[in-house]
């Protein structure tokens, strides 16, 4: 429900900010190639409409006011240890699927674009997580201050990024090795029942 809420709220930001470039007629006249300036300031002048729009300001606000709510609920040491023990283990974890999963994958001779570019973004977002959590952490509560919290936070993270690469290793394996089965068995299952 509130994905959609949220889906529905950026479409009508997009409307309410392009409605004014919607409005107006084409030049007329030499019309002059665009350059890479000319869009970058087209996008800058529609930022500022967009932060202009008073729709816009309202669909922000709803937007981050539930996002600050739970920031200022979860300012305590606690949820500071728990964030950053889950994104050392997503750190943890994908880093060792990108580079010894996929070589494990690679020896039995599979390969799947999807899962580096999943495991990509999963490391990516980890790594932002751990850089915000890390300066929230620092900003709202003693959590950085605190060498015990820092040191068993990350020592947790890094064992359950380890598990946690195990079983997603498990997977891959048991997909390429479903994979290949598949392969196998597709020909004899195109056959019609009178060539058996």
């Amino acid at each position: 429900m509130s994905k959609s809420l949220y889906l529905s709220a950026l479409l009508a930001a997009l409307v309410v900010a392009c409605a004014p470039v919607w409005g107006q007629e084409a030049p007329t006249g030499v019309v002059e190639p665009t350059t890479e300036k000319a869009v970058g300031d087209k996008i800058d002048v529609l930022a500022d409409e967009v932060n202009k729009s008073a729709q816009a300001q309202e669909v922000r606000a709803g937007i981050l006011k539930p996002i600050y709510n739970l920031a200022e609920r979860f300012s305590f040491p606690t949820f500071h240890w728990v964030a950053f023990a889950l994104m050392v283990t997503g750190v943890v974890s994908f880093a060792l699927q990108l580079v010894l999963g996929k070589l494990v994958v690679l020896t039995r001779m599979g390969f799947s674009l999807t899962e580096v570019l999943s495991d990509a973004l999963g490391l990516a977002v980890s790594l932002i997580g751990l850089v915000l959590t890390t300066q929230a952490a620092t900003e709202n509560s003693d959590f950085t201050a605190n060498a015990a919290a820092v040191l068993s936070a990350t020592a947790v993270g890094v064992l359950a990024g380890i598990i946690f690469y195990v079983w997603g290793q498990r997977q891959e394996l048991q997909a390429v090795e479903g994979r290949r089965r598949g392969a196998v068995n597709a020909p004899a299952s195109t056959k019609s029942p009178t060539q058996t």
